[in-house]
């Protein structure tokens, strides 16, 4: 069971990250670009059940070998979730170096890049309760990976890509918590347990 999301298993995280992805990443367009890839089934979800970064590297670097395996048309974005190990957010940030070094030992830097999300997602310099944390808040820790080339196509052809954070930061601040719980239920737990810290 998630500490942040006690209402949720690890058995259906992928199912929980998936309405997620519906309803904010493509339900409150925080990525204009996820919407065309979820109507292609383009998108990947992996579980990795590991709790030290050595073993959940393994799942990554299995997955990263996957896509590079395959075609954008097959798999064109994966989200690797780990649902247990790593609710503390600094762990989590020592994953996520380990996994940007290996994408750098494996030859694939430029090819790949990734994106991180977080339940307790905190961007430096801000405070832990910033509304603007909640861009990159998700019901469990998520690797993502994205084909850099793909992503380079599609911001080339997206009118103003520089004006996507910002638009993004708006949204928070309007939609404040309580919208957000609106939007997504599941971040009700989170906030019962983060007040309990």
């Amino acid at each position: 069971m998630s500490q942040l999301y006690p209402s949720y298993t690890v058995v259906n995280a992928s199912d929980l990250t998936k309405l997620w992805v519906d309803a904010m990443v493509i339900g409150q367009n925080l990525c204009p670009f996820a919407a065309s890839e979820r109507n292609r089934g383009s998108i990947r979800y992996v579980i990795v059940d590991a709790q030290e970064v050595s073993t959940a590297m393994g799942g990554f670097l299995n997955e990263l070998l996957f896509l590079q395996q395959s075609s954008e048309d097959e798999a064109s974005t994966s989200l690797v979730i780990f649902p247990e190990g790593f609710e503390d957010f600094e762990i989590f940030l020592n994953l996520l170096d380990v996994a940007e070094d290996a994408l750098i030992q494996s030859g694939v830097e430029g090819l790949f890049q990734l994106a991180s999300f977080h339940p307790d997602y905190q961007f430096t310099g801000l405070s832990r309760d910033d509304i603007t944390n909640w861009t990159n808040r998700s019901p469990f820790p998520v690797l993502h990976i994205i084909r850099e080339g793909q992503m380079g196509r599609v911001l080339d052809s997206y009118k103003s890509p520089d004006e996507i954070p910002e638009r993004n930061i708006d949204l928070m601040k309007k939609l404040g918590v309580k919208g957000l719980v609106q939007c997504f239920p599941p971040f009700q737990d989170y906030i019962k347990s983060a007040s309990k810290d």
